[in-house]
């Protein structure tokens, strides 16, 4: 082989293969070539932390001893790569000044990518291609050695001893498994085992490679390397399932799998970090690919441990939008997601939900109804039973919760007049049938009420003041008092010239606000309130306080026991305004309004400033 010339891609520097070709006497006395493109690859890798990029430098460095012992000549060859190269390297522009250098040199191309190898050969190069040679007594797995029976997961990090979690969920506990502090030199050791085994095994994959973070599927284990500068310290965690359950091994195993297997469902399995949420998420899809339904996983990363014959997809160009457009050509039956967290994940979720696909999403939540309360508000009210019409909440590795959730029209709770009745959702015990929580809309919001004894009165009177004023304030300006007489009656007191506003030509403001709420509105004059001098007397007899008055603005200390309340602000009897006390304690009031004229006139004259709770 002497005299025959070569010139390396990077896809074989990435590999190590032309190194492990010379210590078995392979390519001896050969020129290498290294094309600068190559180098212009390895260093953007490098840069952006992805561990290939450091192995390929590395491996460069161990070609350069080769060179200065003289079993080989090494040399670097052709420009590097230019802006617009970078802007096509996803097209192949990088790979075609590779393949330009070996054809001006009269070289064998030396790739491990089948695409350069095959348009290689197309344009009349010299390609020797080499598959991937799988040693595995060379290749030991070294993070499968911190393993036993019971050990759920590691954690290594530079400075500090081998840690591992023990144990199920339910019963974990944290371990030392070695002595030895680990050094930086020891992590970066494991993470290029890591990842050369990734790349030689058939059951292992390199899922994201990024910015310092590297995500590895290594047989049944999930492995996290974190390095600078996206963490402050080289850190590896490993994780692998202690134990593969079935639906049979649940609690309410039958009623669970009746429900699923009836028809295609929404469904929410929730449950706190390490509660045993992707442990049943796998036994569902066994299940159901039991049952001859149709089962696909979206994951990202890719880590449910589920058979061959349920395909698992990532994000496709990071996108699960576009994952899911996939998935509709596919028609699956069901599709299991992993994880539902943010506001994108629900829309997908909602979006294959309505399209016919049954849909479990994994997402996590302190309680079950904290799970239907994180997609509300992400989707429009009227479809979240749709999209979602059963909640597993899970616990310790137990199913603790399952609510049914349905949509009616009725008077929910704490409401009797038959005019209230609204679209309502209800959460039921699926076990028991009872309502445990009522989900519906009250003005501008969405209220999710208890449905448990005594609280049933509550709904209107905990929101109606607040909410019927700010319906009212939309078309009074001033003083406005509400006096809420039944759960669906109040009373509105607004200034004499503000009540024809309100009202509206032949009524049809106040009956706008009435249909809105919900309520019948009586409106009567702010003077006409029955008690209401006696109230303000009272109230005036609350705190004074000191007014400052500045260049812009007024400022009254109110004191940070007060933080966020809203009071009411009066100059010696006479009611000023309605405010909310700022973060820092105090009421700051532009100098051009009506309430700041006011109260500068009546310091001057000596009136004492109160606030009223």
């Amino acid at each position: 082989m002497i005299n025959m010339k070569i010139v390396s891609d990077t896809s074989v520097i990435v590999d190590g293969r032309i190194t492990s070709k010379l210590e078995d006497g392979v390519y001896r006395g050969a020129d290498i070539i290294i094309p600068e493109a190559v180098i212009f690859e390895l260093e953007s890798q490098a840069n952006r932390g992805q561990e290939t990029g450091m192995s390929g430098l590395e491996e460069i460095q161990e070609l350069k001893k080769f060179d200065e012992e003289g079993e080989i000549n090494l040399f670097f060859k052709g420009k590097r790569p230019g802006a617009r190269d970078q802007e096509l390297a996803s097209s192949g522009e990088i790979d075609s000044m590779i393949r330009s250098i070996a054809m001006e040199e009269n070289a064998i191309l030396l790739t491990s990518d089948i695409v350069q190898a095959e348009v290689g050969r197309a344009k009349g190069c010299k390609i020797e291609y080499l598959e991937p040679e799988i040693k595995e007594e060379e290749h030991k797995n070294e993070i499968v050695d911190y393993f036993d029976e019971d050990v759920m997961s590691i954690h290594l990090r530079k400075g500090i001893k081998p840690k591992a979690k023990k144990g199920i969920p339910g019963d974990i506990r944290t371990e030392v498994i070695g002595e030895e502090v680990l050094t930086e030199k020891d992590l970066q050791d494991l993470a290029r085992n890591i990842i050369e085994n990734a790349k030689r095994s058939s059951d292992g994959f390199i899922e994201v490679d990024k910015g310092g973070a590297t995500v590895v599927q290594l047989e049944d284990i999930r492995i996290v390397i974190s390095r600078p500068p996206f963490s402050d310290g080289f850190e590896i965690t490993a994780v692998r399932p202690v134990a593969k359950v079935s639906l049979e091994d649940y609690r309410m195993s039958e009623e669970l799998k009746g429900r699923l297997s009836e028809r295609q469902r929404g469904v929410l399995l929730a449950g706190s970090p390490g509660a045993g949420k992707s442990t049943l998420a796998q036994a569902i899809a066994e299940y159901l690919k039991d049952k001859e339904f149709t089962v696909k996983t979206m994951e990202d990363p890719r880590d449910l441990q589920v058979g061959d014959d349920i395909t698992q997809y990532s994000g496709l160009d990071g996108k699960m939008e576009n994952t899911a457009d996939i998935l509709l050509l596919v028609r699956p039956d069901y599709t299991i997601y992993d994880e539902v967290r943010k506001t994108p994940h629900f829309k997908v979720f909602a979006d294959m939900r309505l399209a016919g696909v049954g849909m479990i999403g994994v997402t996590h939540a302190n309680r079950a109804i904290d799970a239907l309360q994180r997609l509300i508000g992400r989707i429009e009210l009227g479809m979240v039973p749709q999209v979602v019409d059963t909640i597993v909440f899970v616990e310790e590795a137990q199913i603790r919760k399952v609510y049914d959730i349905t949509y009616t029209v009725k008077v929910p709770e704490g409401m009797v007049e038959e005019d209230l009745a609204r679209p309502v959702i209800e959460v039921r015990d699926f076990e028991s049938g009872v309502t445990e929580y009522e989900v519906y809309s009250y003005g501008e919001q969405v209220v999710v009420m208890p449905v448990e004894g005594k609280e049933r009165s509550k709904p209107v009177h905990e929101i109606a003041e607040k909410e019927i004023k700010r319906e009212i304030n939309r078309y009074v300006s001033g003083r406005t008092e509400v006096e809420v007489s039944g759960s669906d009656r109040v009373t509105v007191y607004v200034p004499d010239s503000e009540i024809p506003r309100l009202l509206g030509k032949n009524g049809k403001n106040i009956s706008r606000i009435e249909d809105h709420l919900g309520l019948k509105i009586d409106v009567q004059p702010l003077k006409d309130r029955g008690e209401r001098g006696k109230v303000v007397e009272n109230k005036t007899g609350g705190e004074s306080v000191d007014v400052l008055i500045e260049k812009e603005k007024v400022i009254i200390e109110a004191g940070r026991e007060r933080v966020g309340k809203t009071v009411d602000l009066f100059s010696g009897n006479e009611y000023l305004s309605t405010v909310t006390v700022g973060q820092d304690g105090s009421i700051k009031i532009r100098k051009g309004t009506r309430v700041a004229q006011q109260l500068i006139k009546d310091v001057n004259r000596g009136k004492d400033v109160k606030i009223v709770d």
